[in-house]
């Protein structure tokens, strides 16, 4: 049951980061295309997070790549946030 609910975890955050980048292609507003990079990252992270407890083998351990993701994927939006509120 666990793995179906990373894979949906994984196709839901792919799914918002699609809609945000259209979103951000028909209207042009600069939010969403931050939005959408964040999403973008949380994707890959849900993606690792899949591999990492699914995939692989317990002695091989991606929490580290996966937190450097998800910092990563929070930083941009942090970033878009504040530069476009100006």
């Amino acid at each position: 049951m666990a793995e179906a609910v990373y894979a949906l975890c994984t196709l839901t955050s792919l799914a918002c980061a699609v809609l945000l980048f259209n979103g951000y292609r028909r209207g042009g507003a600069k939010l969403l295309f931050w939005s959408a990079l964040c999403f973008a990252g949380l994707t890959v992270n849900n993606l690792l997070l899949f591999i990492d407890l699914v995939v692989l083998p317990t002695t091989i351990d991606l929490s580290i790549w996966r937190s450097g993701v998800a910092l990563v994927s929070v930083a941009v939006l942090i970033y878009g946030l504040v530069w476009e509120s100006n």
